[in-house]
């Protein structure tokens, strides 16, 4: 009996010291990772973002930048926003429940839709070209399906939008969503094994292509380690699937016009699934394959995705040269070869040739 009490005298006082290193990292990454943008209260949630005003002769209608999972704002406004300074109105935001945004009542996509179509309202933004990345781009569907008013264009950047084989996530997504058990390990285990492993998973992020020097710092990405951030990841990647299997049905419905960028290496979504799923299911929607391209274009091709929001602006670009281009820029890009397998989705379509 001594041995249990001591086996179990052991697991609480590690699930303890897990605790205040998960406090620890939570205070240092805050004060590492501090707010530059705004802050808005929207509906109960306090909306951190960046609203860059419009120039004095946009060349561009407004934009909106829907972050992934994981991420933050400083993800596609630090490689974007220097390409389109001066050329449009902008606004980037902490999707709610990440970087410095509350979560508040925002737990379903089209909750998120009418909380980003409140902050463009509050900002005087009638209508706005809506760039979604990864997650950000099922959230995008669910604005463009609750707004279409607002919503002047959609380019997707490797985005997360259909049902695919089994559903499956990663185990700790669903682990957190667990009552009880799943704020425990946020609250102990979450922080210190993401802090191992983050650089490893980034770089899979970008696989074959290279990690931005010193990208994990200066997109402030440990933000999502912090437990709160953490359980609203969880609880939106969770519920991604049951979103998409009821969604994707009425995408044929968003009459927007629409640019899709995918690369054909992409390690985190199914490309083939999700990319061409949107361009068969969006009326007129124009798909962009970049060959050895992985599931960031937001930073390996931002000239391709700013030629993208130009498209969708109504300009003459045209998109497969400049892919075309980009492809021959990084087509020596190996980089994880060995460590980030490829995705390969049962029974899914081909990606073209």
């Amino acid at each position: 009996m001594n041995l249990v009490y001591a086996v179990f005298a052991f697991f609480l006082a590690l699930l303890f010291a897990f605790a205040g290193v998960t406090r620890a990292g939570h205070w240092l990454t805050e004060r590492r990772n501090l707010p530059v943008g705004d802050f808005a209260d929207i509906g109960g949630a306090r909306i951190h973002y960046v609203h860059v005003p419009a120039p004095a002769n946009p060349e561009l209608p407004p934009i909106v930048f829907l972050h992934g999972a994981s991420a933050n704002l400083k993800d596609q406004m630090l490689p974007l926003r220097p390409l389109l300074e001066g050329r449009a109105e902008m606004l980037f935001l902490d999707r709610p429940g990440f970087g410095w945004s509350g979560r508040g009542d925002n737990e379903t996509l089209p909750a998120q839709a009418n909380t980003i179509a409140a902050l463009m309202d509050r900002l005087g933004m009638k209508t706005a070209i809506i760039v979604g990345h990864s997650f950000g781009g099922a959230v995008a569907t669910a604005f463009a399906r609750k707004h279409p008013d607002k919503t002047q264009g959609l380019v997707f950047l490797s985005p997360a939008s259909h049902p695919w084989p089994g559903g499956a996530t990663a185990w700790y997504y669903n682990l957190t969503a667990i009552p009880l058990i799943g704020p425990l390990f946020s609250e102990t285990l979450a922080y210190p094994a993401g802090a191992l492993r983050i650089d490893a998973a980034t770089a899979c992020v970008f696989a074959p292509n290279k990690v931005p020097d010193g990208y994990v710092a200066a997109a402030s990405i440990p933000l999502v380690l912090r437990p709160g951030a953490f359980r609203a990841n969880a609880a939106d990647v969770a519920g991604l699937y049951s979103y998409a299997r009821d969604a994707s049905t009425h995408y044929r419905d968003i009459k927007a016009p629409t640019v899709i960028i995918s690369g054909d290496r992409d390690k985190v979504v199914y490309a083939t699934i999700h990319s061409t799923g949107l361009a068969r299911d969006i009326p007129g929607a124009e798909l962009v394959w970049v060959h050895n391209l992985g599931h960031k274009p937001d930073w390996i091709a931002a000239d391709l995705v700013v030629g993208g929001i130009e498209k969708t602006a109504g300009r003459a670009i045209d998109l497969q040269s400049m892919a075309k281009a980009v492809e021959a820029r990084i087509a020596g890009d190996a980089q994880g070869a060995d460590a980030c397998p490829d995705l390969k989705a049962p029974e899914a379509e081909l990606a073209p040739t």
